[in-house]
């Protein structure tokens, strides 16, 4: 697994335990996207609407990566919550931040 890969899973899931989720949201640049599918909400764009969405409805469940594929800076990312389920998250990267991250459930 890739290292931002790595730090990006450990600061979600300790932020779920710690509720901050303003000092997690600082992992995206200024004007990233956030959008999950398959859900009615979002998309969201912007860090500041982005820390908004996931104070308004945080996740209480941690994620552990089962398997990673990379290419340049985007990072497909399968993984599955502690709470049974499992999903994808799209990640591309710019200048060590998150520009975008889209997240799929598939069960």
């Amino acid at each position: 697994m890739s290292e931002r890969v790595h730090a990006h899973v450990a600061a979600f899931n300790d932020t779920v335990a710690s509720g901050e989720w303003e000092t997690f949201s600082e992992r995206f640049a200024d004007d990233a996207t956030l959008a999950f599918e398959g859900l009615p909400v979002g998309p969201f764009t912007g860090r500041p609407a982005i820390a908004a969405a996931y104070a308004a409805q945080p996740p209480t469940d941690t994620m552990t990566v089962v398997g990673v594929d990379s290419e340049g800076d985007r990072d497909t990312v399968r993984f599955a919550w502690s709470a049974g389920g499992t999903g994808t998250m799209r990640i591309t990267w710019r200048g060590g931040a998150i520009a975008a991250l889209r997240v799929s459930f598939t069960g």
